[in-house]
C-alpha cells in the first residue's frame, strides 16, 4: 500500500519499522518523506544543528541494500534517529552547543551510536542542544507555538520528534533535560535508571547525574529505542554487566491488575501553574480508586540544594578549559555556575552526594505502598519567550536519585499547549514503570480519542 509522504512522516517508529521490514515502503522513500517534512517546518522550528540531505539519503540507500540482502533483523532496522549534539558521531560534527567547539569532528562514535547502528538504525542528523547542555538556550522553538520555549537542554531532540521530522531522538539529562522538553513539546520522553544506557563518548557535565534519555511518539517507541541502546560499557562505571531488561515487551504487556499509583505533589506544588493544577486534579479524579497521595521523606525538600551543589562543582571541573580559554564566549548563566562551583569544597560535594543513597533508602517505604509515583513533569506548559528553557524543578529530585522517569503527553494547559504527566519508578525497575505507563495511557485517554 502506497502512503502519502505526509502520512509516512507521521508514523510511529514501531509502525514505520514494521512497514520497512515488510517491504511496504523503502527506507529511501521514508527518508525522503521526512526530509520533505523538514523542508516544510525546520525554518520555523530550527531543531537541527546538522542535517545533511545527501548523507541522509546515502544511509537510507545503504539500508535498502541491506534489506535486499535479507539483513533486516535489527530492532531498529531502517529507522532514522535524531541525536543531540553532545553525543559523538564519527560521520557528523559534534559541537556541544558552543562556538568554542565549532567544527569539532569526533574520531569515533559514542557507545550509544555504535549500539544504534548495530541495531539497524541510522543517524538522521544532530539536534540542537543548549550551550554545553546547560541552561543558555539554543535557537530551537516549540513546534506547537514558536513564541514558546521547547525546553532544554535536549531542545532539538524533542522538537524534531514533535514536529514530525524524525520518529525517534536521543537526548541527555543532568537535571530535567529530557523530561522537561518532552512535556513542553508533547512527546514521550524516557530517562531510564542511572547506568542503564552507557554515556561513553558523550559530553561530561556531572558524572553523578548525567544520563541518556530518548524521545518518541508512543510508549512503544521510547521502549524500543531505550532497549536497543541499553548495555554495559566498561568505560562507564555506572553501567553494570547484566541482562538488558525486555523493555519493549513489557511496555506492551497488559498488567493483570491495575497498578497502584502514588500521587506526589512534591514540596513545590504551590509553584505549579493554576491551569496545570486543574489538569492534574481532573486526571486524579479520572484515576479515582487507583491513586493515593504519597508523602515524601522530609529530606526530599533538600534534594534541589544538594543536586545544585554537586552539579555546579562538577560543571566547574568539566568545563574548566572552556572557562579559562574562552569565558568571554560563554553565557553569563554558565559562567555563574562555574564560578559558584569553584567555591564548593570537596567535603560539601561529597556530603551532598552521599545524601542520595540515604534518601533512596527512605523512599523504599513509599514504594512498598505503590508501584510507581505520579507527579507533574513541569511547573506548567512551555513558558512564552525564548530567553529561558523553563524550570527543571519537578525533575531534580528524581535525577538526583538516579530513578527512571517518563513524561507522558496526556494533558494540556488552558492555552492548548501540551502538559506532561511524569511517572517515576524505583531505581532499576524500568520495566515496571513502562508497564504502569501503558495502563495509565489507556486509562487517561478518552474513549474514541
Amino acid at each position: 500500500m502506497s502512503l502519502d509522504p505526509s502520512l509516512l512522516a507521521g508514523l510511529s517508529a514501531t509502525e514505520a519499522r514494521r512497514r520497512l521490514v515488510a517491504g511496504e515502503c523503502s527506507v529511501t522513500r521514508y527518508a525522503q518523506a521526512l526530509l520533505a517534512r523538514a523542508d516544510a517546518v525546520e525554518a520555523q522550528v530550527q531543531a537541527w544543528a546538522c542535517l545533511d540531505r545527501a548523507h541522509v539519503l546515502a544511509q537510507a540507500e545503504a539500508a535498502d541494500r541491506a534489506h535486499a540482502r535479507g539483513d533486516i533483523d535489527g530492532p531498529l532496522f531502517g529507522l532514522p534517529v535524531g541525536v543531540k549534539d553532545v553525543i559523538d558521531t564519527a560521520d557528523l560534527p559534534t559541537e556541544n552547543g558552543t562556538v568554542l567547539h565549532a567544527g569539532r569532528m569526533p574520531r569515533q562514535d559514542a557507545a550509544v551510536i555504535r549500539a544504534l547502528r548495530a541495531a539497524g538504525g541510522w543517524v538522521m542528523g544532530k539536534t540542537v542542544t543548549t550551550e554545553l547542555a546547560t541552561y543558555a538556550p539554543g535557537r530551537t522553538r516549540n513546534p506547537h507555538d514558536p513564541a514558546h520555549t521547547p525546553g532544554g537542554s535536549s531542545s532539538g531532540s524533542a522538537a524534531a520528534v514533535a514536529a514530525g521530522m524524525v520518529p525517534l531522538a536521543i537526548g541527555t539529562q543532568t537535571n530535567g533535560s529530557v523530561i522537561r522538553p518532552a512535556s513542553f513539546c508533547g512527546v514521550y520522553g524516557f530517562k531510564p535508571s542511572a547506568g542503564l544506557i552507557p554515556r561513553t563518548g558523550i559530553l561530561t557535565q556531572s558524572p553523578a547525574f548525567d544520563a541518556v534519555g530518548v524521545f518518541g511518539r508512543t510508549l512503544d517507541d521510547v521502549a524500543l529505542l531505550a532497549q536497543a541502546l541499553a548495555g554495559h560499557d566498561p568505560q562507564d562505571p555506572l553501567t553494570r554487566l547484566r541482562a538488558t531488561p525486555p523493555l519493549l515487551r513489557l511496555a506492551a504487556t497488559e498488567m493483570q491488575q491495575p497498578p497502584r499509583f502514588g500521587w506526589v505533589a512534591t514540596p513545590f506544588w504551590d509553584r505549579v501553574a493554576p491551569d496545570a493544577q486543574a489538569a492534574f486534579g481532573a486526571l486524579l479524579e479520572r484515576l479515582r480508586g487507583h491513586v493515593a497521595p504519597c508523602e515524601l521523606p522530609s529530606a526530599a525538600a533538600n534534594a534541589v540544594t544538594w543536586h545544585r551543589t554537586v552539579m555546579e562543582a562538577d560543571i566547574a571541573g568539566s568545563f574548566e578549559l572552556e572557562y579559562e580559554r574562552g569565558r568571554d564566549q560563554l553565557s553569563a548563566s554558565l559562567c555563574g555556575q562555574i564560578e559558584r562551583g569553584r567555591q564548593v569544597s570537596a567535603v560539601d560535594h561529597r556530603k551532598a552526594l552521599s545524601r542520595a543513597k540515604v534518601l533512596r533508602q527512605d523512599l523504599e517505604a513509599v514504594f512498598d505502598r505503590c508501584d510507581v509515583l505520579l507527579t507533574p513533569a513541569t511547573l506548567g506548559t512551555a513558558p512564552k519567550g525564548l530567553a529561558s528553557t523553563g524550570d527543571p524543578l519537578m525533575c531534580t529530585l528524581w535525577t538526583f536519585l538516579g530513578m527512571p522517569a517518563l513524561s507522558l503527553p496526556l494533558l494540556h494547559g488552558e492555552s492548548g499547549l501540551p502538559l506532561g504527566v511524569q511517572l517515576v519508578g524505583r531505581r532499576d525497575d524500568d520495566a515496571r514503570l513502562l508497564c504502569a505507563a501503558r495502563w495509565l495511557v489507556r486509562a487517561a485517554t478518552p474513549a474514541g480519542a
